[in-house]
């Protein structure tokens, strides 16, 4: 990712620090413009409006903060956020409860792994108030079943089942001259000889048996199995699953008055294989990763911010990612803990 190019935090002024900090904070947690008459009524400030106003006009000169439309008000500009994720924000641990929330949330019982992962997402989301993702990592489909059904002389349809109990169909074409009784032998064979193995794991055993002389196959059913077997791994290695939930999170109050950007992110989250590209830059990371508004082409139009974290499986591996997405003032100092957090506690789960 390519950070935005900002003014250094240690290059402005202490007053210059503190205004912008007041500018950011009141931002996020209202979403409105902030006027200097504001800030001049916090605790703390000892500034008169008139100082404050020229304080913000330095900010502003240097490209921190902006006024949209006729607001006497300013508000961050994206640069400003990144400036103040990286170098000012304190962030503040989730509390207890929200653990607990999303700890209960991954309790695994007997169902496929992507059952909690949902779960997880679903809590992150509910406690963020953001739409929550993850990208469930990618997996090699266990065998229970193939089998075949005739078409016509030359094509027949391959009924793949996985262990999870996965369903899919291909057509596939058939080597001259098998019938439709040698197609259930085929899917006998399978059931009998390849079931509870890995896709290449199959592959391997097949080629072997028939190598052997051991397969009660000839050539052709042999062929047909591995053409099978061939595409169900191809499509489940090219396929990574994206789950997503809260989408209704993303029309927050007030949001009538920006509903295009609201339309342009729910477009954009249809978009899933754009957003598993955005998310895989993250899983080559070591860890979170925060795209701030137009630092990521995806989520440039409608001005959105992706907060990601990889989570790792079996030695330490990463094999996915878990995040959020919401608008550029989403309360950073508390989601970014909270995904973190959820990241680690995924990382338990799959190890």
């Amino acid at each position: 990712m390519e950070a935005m190019t900002t003014t250094p935090v240690t290059e402005l002024t202490d007053r210059a620090r503190e205004v912008f900090r007041l500018i950011v904070d009141n931002y996020l947690g209202s979403g409105s413009p902030v006027g200097s008459r504001t800030i001049s009524k916090l605790p703390g400030i000892n500034l008169s409006p008139a100082s404050i106003r020229n304080v913000m006009q330095d900010l502003e000169e240097m490209g921190l903060i902006g006024h949209p439309h006729t607001s006497a008000g300013r508000i961050p500009t994206e640069g400003g956020l990144r400036l103040f994720v990286d170098g000012m924000m304190q962030a503040s641990e989730p509390s207890v409860e929200e653990r607990a929330t999303i700890e209960a949330r991954l309790e695994r019982g007997a169902g496929p792994i992507e059952e909690a992962l949902a779960a997880a997402t679903a809590a992150l989301s509910g406690l963020s108030a953001c739409a929550g993702i993850v990208l469930v990592p990618k997996r090699e489909p266990v065998l229970r079943h193939l089998g075949f059904v005739q078409l016509s002389a030359t094509q027949a349809l391959a009924v793949m089942v996985g262990a999870e109990g996965s369903v899919e169909n291909r057509v596939i074409d058939v080597p001259a001259g098998l019938t439709g009784s040698a197609l259930a032998e085929v899917g006998n064979y399978v059931s009998a000889r390849l079931s509870g193995l890995t896709l290449p794991e199959a592959q391997k055993r097949l080629s072997e048996e028939i190598h052997a002389g051991k397969a009660a196959l000839d050539v052709a059913a042999g062929e047909l199995i591995d053409r099978g077997l061939a595409l169900w791994s191809e499509d489940g290695a090219q396929r990574p699953v994206l789950i997503v939930r809260g989408q209704a999170n993303l029309l927050e109050p007030g949001a009538a008055a920006d509903l295009d950007r609201v339309r342009q992110l729910l477009e954009e989250l249809e978009s899933k294989e754009e957003i598993v590209r955005l998310l895989d830059s993250a899983r080559a990371g070591q860890g979170m990763k925060i795209f701030i508004g137009s630092e990521n082409k995806l989520f440039a139009l409608s001005g959105s911010s992706v907060i990601a974290a990889p989570y790792r499986g079996r030695e330490g591996k990463v094999v996915g990612v878990v995040g959020v997405i919401g608008p550029t003032r989403l309360n950073y100092a508390r989601v970014v803990p909270m995904v973190d957090f959820t990241a680690q506690a995924l990382s338990r789960l799959m190890a």
